[in-house]
C-alpha cells in the first residue's frame, strides 16, 4: 500500500477472511459482508442460522461465521421452517437466487410467506440462472436475451416477470417486504439497514421478513461490472423500484 493511503475496507469478525469465488462486480459478497456486519452488530452470531440451496452463493457457508445449513433447490423456505419452528430463539435467514426462490421454490416461498413463518428471506434477484449458464428465469425482463431466450423474453409465451416482493406483500401474515439493491453506496447502506430492521422483527417474533436485492450478473449478461450498474438503473429498477413495500412495524406506531 502507498504511504499516505489507508486501509478503509473492515471486515466484520463474522465473515471469514477467504477469498470468494464470485465474479468481479458480483452483488453476493456485498450482499455477504452486510449480513456479517449485521450479524456482529446485534451480537447474534451464536443465534444465527443460514440457509444456502442450490445457486451462484450455494458455497455460502465458507463465508459467513454462521451456522449453516444446505438445502435442496427450492427448498429453503421449508428448510427454514423446521428450523425455526423446532429452535425458535435463532435467527433464521434463506439465501436465495430467482431462479431457486420464484421458480422450483415457488410453493415453499408462498406458502411459508402466506403462513407468515418467522424468519427472514433474503432474494437475490439478478433476473436470470446465474450459475448454470445465464438461461431465462421467472423475473427476466420483458426483451431481455438470456442463453435460453436469445430473441428476448416473449412475454405473449413466456409471461410477464414475476414482482415477488410486490406478490408476498399481499399476504396477511408478511410482515415486512423491501426491495433493496447496492448499485449505489447510497442504496447499500439502505440495503443494510432493511437487513437489520428484519432481523429485529424477528428477534421480536413479528412473523415473516422479505428483503428482495434487485441485483447483477456481469458474467451473465455479458458485460462489465461498470455496464451491469446501468443496466440495473436504466432497465432493472424502473420494473423492479426500490423501497418499502409493507412495514407492518411503521403501521402500528401510528
Amino acid at each position: 500500500m502507498k504511504e499516505g493511503y489507508e486501509l478503509i475496507y473492515k471486515r466484520p469478525k463474522t465473515l471469514l477472511d477467504k477469498r470468494m469465488h464470485y465474479c468481479p462486480g458480483c452483488f453476493h459478497s456485498t450482499m455477504h459482508k452486510l449480513l456479517m456486519e449485521v450479524v456482529e452488530e446485534l451480537d447474534i452470531q451464536d443465534r444465527t442460522v443460514g440457509i444456502c440451496p442450490v445457486g451462484c452463493s450455494v458455497f455460502a457457508y465458507d463465508y459467513m461465521d454462521v451456522d449453516m445449513q444446505e438445502a435442496a433447490h427450492g427448498r429453503a423456505a421449508a428448510v427454514a421452517t423446521g428450523i425455526k419452528r423446532m429452535l425458535p430463539d435463532r435467527i433464521v435467514f434463506s439465501y436465495q437466487g430467482d431462479g431457486d426462490l420464484a421458480a422450483i421454490g415457488t410453493a415453499e416461498t408462498l406458502h411459508a410467506c402466506n403462513r407468515g413463518e418467522n424468519f427472514t428471506f433474503i432474494f437475490i434477484n439478478n433476473g436470470i440462472y446465474g450459475m448454470t449458464g445465464g438461461q431465462m428465469a421467472p423475473t427476466t425482463l420483458e426483451n431481455q436475451k438470456t442463453s435460453t431466450s436469445p430473441y428476448g423474453r416473449n412475454s405473449a409465451t413466456a409471461g410477464m416477470p414475476m414482482k415477488m416482493a410486490e406478490i408476498v406483500a399481499t399476504f396477511e401474515k408478511v410482515y415486512y417486504v423491501e426491495r433493496v439493491s447496492c448499485n449505489t453506496p447510497a442504496n447499500t447502506r439502505k440495503a443494510r439497514k432493511a437487513i437489520k430492521k428484519s432481523f429485529e422483527y424477528q428477534m421480536q417474533s413479528r412473523g415473516t421478513s422479505f428483503i428482495e436485492v434487485a441485483s447483477n450478473c456481469p458474467s451473465g449478461w455479458k458485460c462489465t461490472p461498470i455496464e451491469s450498474l446501468d443496466w440495473i438503473k436504466d432497465q432493472v429498477l424502473p420494473y423492479y423500484p426500490l423501497g418499502v413495500l409493507k412495514d407492518l412495524g411503521k403501521e402500528e406506531v401510528k
